[in-house]
């Protein structure tokens, strides 16, 4: 591939995502739309598209002083994990390089005055204002990092068990599928501490205790800091939702979690671009507009407590409470995943929908997806 396909490929690439990430957050930014009927809104996605939106702004920026940067073309179509590791550890040492880099507007008076002089383009000029953009953009802008800390979104009180119920999301970036998840847990929380000052004699949360959410952390300050190494250790891709649920149960005796969702971003298919789908490609290389050429995917997994087993005290041995999960052994592809129920989701815009729908194509390549096309503002969903 010579320079100029190169470049044009790159410039391809980071207009097709930005164009799916503005998709997704039009999707998921509807103020009704929720996980399910009773689930959390999808509103709480917002934040983590965002940290992707400004790492691939920081990765375009970044391509201008290093001239590298790949995806995983064949499988999630979303950048190697390489690419994610080296912006965190450009973010830990950005304060200290930008030290000994001149402001943009000096290295653009000194380009100039190079163009002046020397009749050439200063390419070493343009580099390290490439670095210097780069790394005001990774100090300032919160990034899609290998594991982003919980946050606690919401909080509330289950009337039946009268304990402090919290709505809990974090993030990773898989570093073998390539895949962004973003995580949201509702957990009761059992703790003496928490439930005095949450929940009042009757049952009901405490609105004079005034909780300025989201909250960094798990809500309980004893437990925020063992969550979060529970959650650093208990996020990868491998690891099904019933794993992830039932090892929480077990390490915390005290929380209780009433369901664990995981929302896996990708594969992205973009003709051009990716090499994950050769009859998905083949059909997308028919769009006349490229930067509508392309399908995002996603996934929701989630998994719930059908009961739970009561604590047992007794004079020499005491059993905290349990959680039985429930997983659909129904559903293979729900066995599978570890899952009690499953969602395939796909985004396409309408010139993409329209040469797969002529091409006869839409049954056969998008199966149990559910299918939401988007045409300027308007998203139709179950098309």
């Amino acid at each position: 591939m010579n320079v100029v396909d190169r470049n044009s490929a790159v410039t391809h690439y980071f207009t097709t995502m930005a164009s799916a990430l503005s998709g997704l957050e039009q999707f998921f930014g509807q103020s009704d739309r929720r996980f399910g009927e009773t689930g959390p809104p999808t509103l709480h996605l917002l934040p983590y598209l965002d940290r992707l939106r400004n790492s691939f702004t920081s990765w375009q920026n970044r391509i201008g002083f290093t001239g590298q940067f790949k995806i995983a073309q064949a499988e999630s179509g979303f950048p190697i994990f390489q690419n994610v590791l080296e912006l965190e550890n450009d973010r830990a040492g950005a304060a200290s390089r930008l030290s000994t880099i001149p402001d943009v507007g000096k290295l653009r008076t000194e380009m100039v005055d190079f163009i002046l002089r020397q009749k050439e383009f200063p390419t070493a000029l343009q580099q390290q204002i490439a670095e210097r953009l780069y790394l005001e953009q990774v100090q300032a802008g919160e990034i899609f990092s290998p594991f982003v800390l919980p946050t606690t979104v919401a909080v509330s009180v289950n009337p039946q068990s009268r304990r402090p119920s919290y709505l809990v999301s974090w993030a990773a970036f898989d570093g073998v599928s390539t895949l962004p998840m973003i995580y949201l847990a509702t957990i009761e929380d059992s703790s003496e501490n928490v439930t005095k000052v949450l929940v009042t004699e009757d049952g009901r949360l405490n609105e004079e205790v005034e909780i300025p959410l989201p909250v960094g952390g798990l809500l309980n300050p004893e437990l925020a800091r063992t969550f979060d190494d529970f959650c650093a250790r208990n996020s990868a891709y491998s690891l099904t939702p019933a794993t992830i649920a039932t090892n929480m149960d077990r390490d915390f005796p005290t929380l209780h979690p009433k369901s664990v969702r995981r929302v896996v971003l990708g594969p992205l298919y973009s003709t051009g671009l990716t090499q994950n789908s050769g009859r998905v490609t083949e059909i997308l290389d028919r769009v006349r507009k490229p930067e509508k050429a392309w399908v995002m995917t996603w996934t929701v997994q989630e998994v719930f407590s059908k009961r739970e087993q009561p604590a047992v005290k007794g004079f020499f041995s005491s059993t905290p409470a349990s959680q039985e999960f429930h997983i659909e052994t129904h559903d293979l592809e729900a066995a599978r995943m570890g899952v009690s129920t499953y969602e395939k989701h796909a985004l396409v815009p309408h010139d993409a929908y329209q040469a797969l729908y002529a091409a006869n194509e839409v049954k056969a390549i998008f199966g149990n997806f559910k299918v939401h096309v988007i045409s300027g503002n308007q998203i139709v969903s179950e098309v």
